[in-house]
Parts: structure tokens; sequence; C-alpha cells
């Protein structure tokens, strides 16, 4: 078998930040790296879910909702996928910001926490998703496009 794209890239040398994974035709796949690769901590499992819950309840509400491909957790719980069909870099890359600061700031019940509406309702840690966000909405701030490519 191929080795997929992300297997690929070398792990040693991604810090936390946003970068462009692959290109399929109009669909763009970003990492969003919330944790160096291979330096623990990781993301725990109910702050991850619940930062789940949130980046993809505010990327399928914002005015981009159609072009969501897809919103979900690295494996490796290094962070998140946002795949984006038909929408230009700074668009993305701003989106994602607005959506780091929507998490971070949240306040309410967490989108989709009932047994009727997940799979794992009692895994989830509202508190640990908002401590990630602030955390990325620092990584961010000054985040360009010029800055999607991996380093070499």
């Amino acid at each position: 078998m191929n080795k997929i794209e992300s297997f690929k890239v070398d792990h040693t040398k991604i810090d936390k930040g946003m970068y462009v994974s692959r290109i399929d035709d109009d669909i763009i796949t970003y990492d969003i790296r919330m944790v160096k690769p291979n330096t623990p901590p990781f993301l725990e499992n109910a702050g991850l879910h619940s930062f789940e819950h949130l980046f993809a309840t505010f990327m399928r509400n914002s005015k981009y909702s159609k072009n969501i491909v897809y919103v979900g957790p690295m494996g490796c719980r290094t962070g998140f996928y946002l795949l984006i069909k038909g929408v230009p870099h700074n668009v993305a890359l701003d989106l994602t910001k607005k959506a780091m600061k929507y998490i971070a700031d949240f306040k309410g019940e967490l989108p989709g926490k009932t047994a009727v509406e997940c799979g794992n309702y009692l895994d989830h840690d509202l508190n640990m998703a908002k401590e990630y966000a602030r955390d990325m909405v620092n990584v961010l701030k000054e985040w360009t496009t010029d800055e999607l490519n991996y380093k070499k």
C-alpha cells in the first residue's frame, strides 16, 4: 500500500499552528496543530471531545457552512483536521481564528451533549476545551497565510 500524505510530513518539525495538509481539487485539508507532536501532554479525550462539539458547531453555523466538509480530531490527539472546499486560505485562517475565540469565550450548555445527540455524552470537559482554545487564540493571533506551509 502507498503511504498516505499525512505520514509523509516530518512530525519532528511541526509546531503548534495551522497548516495546509493537502489539497484535493477544491477541498483543502488544514492541520490545526494544538500540541507539538510527540511532546506530552497530549489533548485529553474529554476536552478534545467538547472542543470538537464547539468547533464543528461554529464552523457548520458560519456563513461558510456549505463549504465545510469535515471537522474532526486527529487520532494522535495533537489537533484537528478541517476540510473546506472552495474557500481561500485567508478566509479559512480567519474563520479558524474566530472559531478559537468562540470556543475560548463559550458560555452556556455544550451543544450535542445528551445521550440522544452524542455517542459518548458523559465524556466531556468544557473547561479543558476552553483552555485549549485560549492557547490556540494566542498561537494563531499573528498567524498569516505565509505560515500555512509545513517547515522543511
